[in-house]
């Protein structure tokens, strides 16, 4: 998918999720097309993408079809997506993700196959002890899986290094952008039901 046709497919569910049409809470993108497009072109259609709750590009890039995230969305789904046909698992848990995809890795590593596992979580999960340790543990064992850290500065509407009392993250971000475009859930507007 395009920039374009990622942004359009957001805007299209933020408008949607103003108007109420969405039974549950919204995880938006938003500022960080080019970095996933470009993570993205490296990724096989056998490996495995883990994520948090703001994964919709995620899902787009790994290609799960636009209408049935959107129909997942629509059910109310977007903060945990499952597609395992794609080989796309979200979690709405903070690191949820982080275990999952270390055992996945290790299965893939001791069956053999050839695929691997990225893991895309935030600032402030990547400071948790969960990520640390199954970054610690992937990496002394040399599992195939790569932790992505995407850095918006921000857990929720919080400064993540200013809850730590930091001035850098522990492990360096693969990217960084500012959350500009939507809040933290749902689009420009807090919205009560």
């Amino acid at each position: 998918m395009t920039k374009e046709e990622l942004i359009a497919f957001e805007a299209e569910i933020a408008e949607l999720f103003t108007a109420k049409k969405i039974p549950a809470v919204t995880h938006l993108c938003g500022e960080m097309e080019e970095e996933l497009i470009e993570i993205f072109k490296n990724i096989r259609p056998q490996d495995w993408i883990c994520c948090s709750w703001r994964s919709h590009y995620h899902c787009l890039l790994k290609g799960v079809p636009p209408e049935e995230l959107k129909a997942a969305i629509l059910s109310g789904n977007s903060v945990h997506l499952a597609f395992p046909k794609h080989r796309v698992i979200s979690s709405a848990i903070v690191a949820g993700m982080c275990p999952i995809a270390t055992g996945l890795a290790m299965g893939i590593q001791r069956s053999g196959e050839d695929a691997h596992v990225y893991v895309f979580i935030g600032d402030m999960t990547s400071e948790t002890g969960i990520a640390h340790e199954c970054m610690k543990y992937a990496e002394n064992f040399k599992l195939p899986v790569t932790f992505f850290i995407e850095d918006n500065g921000k857990s929720a509407q919080t400064d993540t290094k200013a809850v730590w009392g930091m001035t850098k993250l522990t492990r360096e971000p693969v990217f960084s952008y500012e959350r500009k475009r939507y809040l933290h859930a749902g689009a420009k507007d807090w919205i009560h039901f």
